[in-house]
């Protein structure tokens, strides 16, 4: 009997490429790479020639495919993740293939770039410490209702920045501005991107039922721009608007206390001939501002807390408890003073205004 001729595995001149493409068997080949390593060899036609331009087709397509495999794997260069996330980025702001909801709140530019501002300021700068994000729930509606303080509306977006960062869910804060914000110019449309809202009662509502998380804080003006004497002292909750509303939509207010806002910007004086001219509520004198120029308006480097108190549910209530001014009047003053007790709790506790 004449003797077999035994044909290798790998012997890549009987196979023209062909079966490698298809898979080997385990071990057969010495010089066996995985498929990532590189794109599949071009088959050439019968006549022997290799089609035009097939060969870059396959190696851009394997590029391709091997960038969004790292990019999803979290393998490959940091650097070149970053260069192709921002150029794509780029690509769809330039062609318009992002979306915005009814309220302008444009979801990818806020995560991607006014996040990633906000955020060295939030855990380097202020070093923001957040207790009890378990007491925002991880889906459904939520308000949360707040102290506001620090003359200028830093604190609206600190909490905005723990909320996303720390929930498990990274939940996004809606937050009620004040009409003020929206009259601005480039605050305006960077406010509607960041998904902040004029605060009245229709559109909070309608954030609720939506089930998104939407933040208030009712002192407003009141709160934001009273004396350094004054600090950590919550000021008139107005008439209780943001309790009706939740008790319409049905679901929890959390009450949050927030610690180290009141000191980045000590407010010693108040200019109203100035801020009559400038048609703003008021215009702050502080020890920095205006004396030291652009410089004073630098907040100062305190260490804030945040903490999110336990849920007040609302959906016990009847449909017509929403009209009730007693019922409304006792739970805005449950939620005032639960802020308050805890505020004091915190400033307790608190070792040093900047440590």
């Amino acid at each position: 009997m004449a003797d077999a001729k035994v044909i290798p595995f790998d012997d890549d001149r009987s196979r023209s490429g062909a079966g490698r493409r298809r898979g080997t068997l385990p071990g057969a080949g010495r010089d066996r790479t995985p498929a990532s390593a590189g794109p599949a060899p071009v088959s050439a036609l019968p006549g022997g020639q290799v089609p035009e331009g097939a060969t870059e087709a396959a190696e851009a397509v394997s590029e391709g495919d091997r960038d969004a495999r790292d990019a999803r794997d979290g393998t490959g260069s940091g650097w070149d993740r970053r260069v192709a996330g921002g150029l794509a980025f780029l690509r769809r702001r330039l062609t318009g293939d992002y979306e915005v909801d009814e309220f302008g709140y444009d979801k990818e530019l806020t995560d991607q770039v006014l996040m990633s501002m906000l955020r060295p300021l939030a855990d380097k700068y202020f070093r923001v410490e957040v207790k009890g994000i378990e007491n925002i729930p991880s889906d459904g509606g939520a308000l949360i209702v707040a102290n506001h303080s620090g003359t200028l509306p830093l604190d609206g977006l600190m909490l905005q920045v723990a909320v996303h960062d720390n929930h498990p869910a990274e939940r996004h804060l809606r937050l009620l501005a004040a009409d003020l914000v929206f009259m601005l110019p480039v605050v305006n449309e960077l406010a509607r991107k960041a998904g902040h809202t004029l605060a009245c009662a229709e559109d909070a509502e309608r954030l609720l039922q939506g089930g998104e998380v939407v933040g208030v804080m009712p002192e407003g003006f009141k709160g934001i721009g009273k004396p350094f004497g004054e600090r950590y002292k919550l000021q008139r909750f107005g008439r209780g608007g943001f309790v009706s509303t939740a008790l319409r939509a049905g679901v929890p207010i959390v009450p949050c206390s927030i610690v180290g806002a009141e000191e980045i910007y000590p407010m010693i004086g108040n200019s109203k001939t100035l801020a009559r001219v400038l048609g703003v509520p008021y215009f702050p004198i502080t020890p920095t501002f205006p004396w030291l120029g652009p410089l004073g308006a630098l907040p100062l480097p305190t260490k804030w807390t945040i903490q999110f108190g336990e849920p007040i549910p609302t959906d016990g209530y009847p449909a017509e408890a929403a009209e009730d001014p007693m019922l409304m009047f006792n739970l805005t003053d449950q939620v005032r003073e639960q802020i308050q007790h805890t505020l004091y709790k915190l400033l307790v506790q608190r070792r040093s205004v900047f440590f």
